[in-house]
């Protein structure tokens, strides 16, 4: 064991679902109905919790305002009252399991699971058939995911990869080898980046990762030149980096993938600044950015969590003290239980106006608010007139067409809009500039 690593406890990580929930010593702290909402919302989106989220980072005592105990445990405004009723009336008869199954897929179905063309659109064909396990919608980038990898040392509730986790197969992105990947990859040579996704590619041990990873690494000499980490791990299970008995090894493995001549980019997944309050959360960090991997920070602005322009400041200026970059700001998208997370894309615009205001330049190398539509990455520049209109200026950080990046367009101003589909065009205009070349896309797709 390192030096570092005797420091801290070893534990073992526990986990809690909807069959073990109520062995935790704290679930009969939750008031009866609010347990009645959770087994009846788990039924439709996953719920899994691990002891060191329920025991370090959720203050007891603030339930159900307390932010990390809303990220991962299902709240009743989740569902519509129509749905949620569906689903307890089921419970409290004992429907037949199909019946119950029938109920909640067909549920599953208007939360509009895979949003933003990503099964139409994102999966890349060879000879006419799909490549499972990947997507590739921007020209750089290609996302990988694991099969290994497929499921999170514990479950946000916003999350929009929620179909990953539900057991329907018609909805999951898993591959089982790399070799599809390095073959797709042999003819893109635009390609510079390789995510690795999922569910969290980390809760795969060491042994396991290098398996789907030693193939990019022997493919060809520093191609691809970035290798993306994916990961929550480090809010949900920091031990991973400190005291798992393979933590060494993959800090090792990580040094490797840097000595090869790669960028390797740890895309971590903080909501709360809580996330960053332990004391082995930050060895963690630091152990990570000692093997040379760099580490970005990236969340969505959620309604009930972090909602707020000093937890925004905060977490930001945390990521900066402890040597990680903001990166994004995103909008919770349009899936799972949006109309619970969501907010105005003005509110968010003025959420992340004001919590950049309050950091010093370091950490404004983070963007958003950022909507990942079927388009591209969108960006929410604020608010701004042309003549007497008032407007929202947008532009793309990502497209589906690189020259649409960084072009700047209008839409209308509206208070209460969440999507970039809720918004119109200024001006009066028929349509945004790119609508007509996506939907050229979208048609000689033809799947």
């Amino acid at each position: 064991m390192s030096d570092s690593a005797s420091r801290f406890p070893s534990r073992k990580l526990r986990y809690y679902t909807l069959r073990n929930i109520e062995k935790h010593r704290l679930w009969n702290s939750i008031p009866a109905e609010t347990r009645e909402a959770i087994r009846v919302v788990g039924q439709v989106l996953p719920f899994r919790v691990n002891d060191y989220v329920l025991d370090q980072l959720i203050d007891w005592s603030a339930i159900p305002d307390d932010p990390i105990y809303r990220l991962v445990f299902p709240q009743p405004g989740m569902l519509s009252d129509g749905d949620y009723r569906r689903v307890a009336e089921a419970l409290q008869r004992h429907a037949p399991a199909d019946e119950l199954k029938r109920v909640v897929h067909e549920i599953r179905q208007t939360l509009n699971p895979n949003p933003a063309g990503q099964m139409e659109l994102n999966v890349p064909l060879v000879e006419g058939n799909p490549i499972p396990g990947i997507q590739h919608k921007y020209h750089e980038t290609v996302l990988f995911f694991p099969s290994a990898g497929q499921t999170c040392h514990a479950y946000c509730t916003f999350c929009f990869r929620w179909p990953q986790f539900v057991g329907e197969s018609d909805y999951r992105f898993a591959a089982r080898e790399t070799d599809d990947l390095v073959a797709y990859l042999a003819g893109q040579p635009q390609v510079s980046d390789v995510l690795v996704t999922g569910g969290d590619p980390l809760v795969m041990s060491t042994d396991v990762l290098r398996r789907y990873l030693q193939p990019l690494l022997d493919a060809k000499p520093e191609w691809p030149s970035t290798i993306r980490i994916g990961s929550k791990a480090l809010a949900y299970w920091p031990a991973r980096f400190v005291t798992d008995a393979d933590a060494d090894d993959l800090l090792r493995f990580f040094e490797e993938i840097v000595a090869s001549g790669r960028n390797l980019a740890f895309m971590a997944h903080f909501n709360h600044y809580t996330e960053l309050s332990t004391p082995i959360v930050l060895e963690a960090i630091r152990r990570i950015r000692s093997t040379g991997a760099m580490i970005r920070t990236q969340s969505p602005v959620v309604r009930h969590i972090n909602d707020s322009a000093e937890v925004w400041r905060r977490l930001w200026s945390e990521s900066i003290k402890h040597g990680m970059v903001p990166y994004y700001m995103f909008v919770e998208r349009d899936t799972g239980a949006r109309n619970y997370f969501s907010l105005p894309l003005a509110r968010a615009w003025e959420i992340f106006r004001e919590a950049a205001s309050g950091v010093s330049g370091l950490a404004r190398t983070v963007r958003g608010p950022s909507m990942s539509t079927t388009a591209g990455k969108v960006e929410i520049l604020g608010p701004a007139y042309i003549g007497e209109e008032r407007v929202l200026v947008l532009r793309f950080l990502q497209g589906r067409n690189p020259e649409w990046t960084y072009r700047p367009f209008f839409a209308h101003y509206d208070e209460e809009a969440t999507w970039l589909s809720e918004l119109k065009p200024a001006q009066n205009a028929e349509r945004f500039f790119f609508e007509d070349e996506l939907q050229s896309m979208i048609d000689s797709d033809n799947r």
